[in-house]
C-alpha cells in the first residue's frame, strides 16, 4: 500500500471491506501477517471452524481501531494472506470422508479396508497441510514478520510451531483451552485436533507447555502431564477458580503462570478455552472458561514481563449463524496482534 494511503487514513472512517481490519497495509508492508487456515477435516464433534478466518476477516470491519494501552495501535500494521482455495477445497472434500470414518470407528462395525484407505488419505492430506503451513510460515519469519495463524481446527497450527523451532533455540508455548489435546492420534488421526499438543512435544527446542483453562480431560492426558518431569505445567480452569473463591486475584494467577513460562513464548489459543458465551458455535464447548478480559490481561502481563511472542495462534472459531463467535475472534486477533508486536520491540 502506498505510503500517501498511510498517511490518509481514516481512522474513524467507515472500514474498507478489502483489507483486514480495513487496514491499509498489505502483507508486505504489514508487521503481522495473518496466516488463514480454513481446515477442520478431524473435528470429532461440531464442525464449522473451517469458516473461522473468513468469518473473522469478514468481522474484523467492525472491531473499532483504539486501543486503549497502545497509542498508534493501528500503526503496527496487520494484513491477512489470501484464503488459501486449494485447502478450502480439499478440507470439504474430505470432512464427509473423515465423518463417515468417525462413525465407522466410534460404532465397531465399519468395513476395516474401507476405513484404512480414508484414514490413510486423510491423513496423508494433513501431513501435507502441515508441510505448507510450515513454508508459508517460514517465509513470513524470515522476513521479520510476526505470524497469526487463523484456524480452522487445533491441528492447523502444528506447521508454524514446526517453523518457530527453526527460528528459536528455545520457547515455550502458552495454551488457552478447554482441552489438553494430548491425545496420542486420536480416534487414528495421527494429526488430529485434540493431538495437536502432543504432536507438539515433540519438537525438541520446545522447552515447555504451560496449559491455562483447561476443563476436560482424560486420564491418559493427565499421566502424560504427571510424567512430564516438569515440561508440562498445568493451570485448570478449576484450580484457578478455587485460588478465586479463596481470596486470589487474577493478578496473582496470571503472576503465577507467567512464572513458568520461558523467555520466548509462543501463544496457542483455541477459543473455546473462553467462557462458552463468547463462543456458542465452537466444535467442542465445556462450561467454565476464561473471561475475555481475563485472557488479554493475562497476554498484556505476559508482554509487561519482558516475554517476547514470537508468533500466535486463534482456532476453533466456527461462525454460526450470528456472527457472534467471528466478532470475538477478530477483536481477540487484533489485541494480540499488537500485543505481539510490542513484545518484539515494534515501535508506533
Amino acid at each position: 500500500m502506498a505510503k500517501k494511503n498511510i498517511e490518509n487514513f481514516d481512522l474513524d472512517g467507515p472500514a474498507s471491506s478489502d483489507t483486514l481490519f480495513g487496514l491499509p497495509y498489505t502483507v508486505e508492508t504489514a508487521k503481522v501477517v495473518a496466516l488463514p487456515v480454513p481446515w477442520d477435516v478431524t473435528v470429532s464433534y461440531q464442525s464449522g471452524a473451517a469458516k473461522g478466518p473468513d468469518a473473522i476477516f469478514n468481522a474484523s470491519f467492525q472491531v473499532d481501531l483504539f486501543d486503549e494501552k497502545i497509542a498508534n495501535a493501528w500503526k503496527i500494521g496487520i494484513a491477512m494472506q489470501d484464503m488459501p482455495a486449494k485447502w478450502i477445497q480439499k478440507s470439504k472434500k474430505l470432512r464427509p470422508k473423515a465423518e463417515a470414518y468417525i462413525d465407522m470407528f466410534t460404532s465397531g462395525k465399519g468395513d476395516k479396508k474401507k476405513m484404512k484407505a480414508i484414514l490413510d488419505e486423510v491423513n496423508k492430506e494433513c501431513s501435507e497441510l502441515m508441510k505448507w503451513v510450515k513454508e508459508q510460515s517460514l517465509s513470513h519469519l524470515k522476513k521479520n514478520k510476526i505470524v497469526a495463524l487463523i484456524g480452522g481446527d487445533h491441528s492447523t497450527p502444528l506447521g508454524l510451531m514446526q517453523a518457530v523451532s527453526e527460528r528459536c533455540k528455545s520457547f515455550g508455548i502458552l495454551h488457552i483451552d478447554a482441552h489438553c489435546d494430548l491425545r496420542n492420534a486420536y480416534e487414528g488421526f495421527t494429526y488430529s485436533h485434540a493431538s495437536i499438543m502432543f504432536n507438539a512435544l515433540k519438537i525438541k527446542n520446545m522447552e515447555r507447555l504451560v496449559q491455562v483453562g483447561i476443563r476436560d480431560f482424560s486420564e491418559g492426558e493427565n499421566a502424560i502431564i504427571q510424567n512430564s518431569k516438569g515440561r508440562v505445567k498445568l493451570f485448570s480452569d478449576k484450580a484457578m477458580k478455587e485460588k478465586m473463591f479463596h481470596g486470589a486475584s487474577w493478578y496473582e494467577i496470571c503472576q503465577g503462570i507467567i512464572s513458568t513460562l520461558p523467555k520466548q513464548v509462543y501463544i496457542s489459543f483455541d477459543i473455546d478455552g473462553l467462557d462458552p458465551k463468547l463462543c456458542p458455535n465452537t466444535g467442542t464447548p465445556v462450561p467454565g472458561g476464561l473471561q475475555f478480559w481475563e485472557a488479554i490481561h493475562l497476554i498484556e502481563m505476559v508482554v509487561e514481563s519482558g516475554r517476547q511472542i514470537i508468533a500466535f495462534d486463534i482456532n476453533e472459531v466456527a461462525p454460526g449463524n450470528d456472527e457472534w463467535d467471528a466478532n470475538v475472534g477478530a477483536r481477540l486477533l487484533y489485541k494480540m496482534s499488537n500485543l505481539s508486536a510490542i513484545s518484539n520491540g515494534i515501535k508506533v
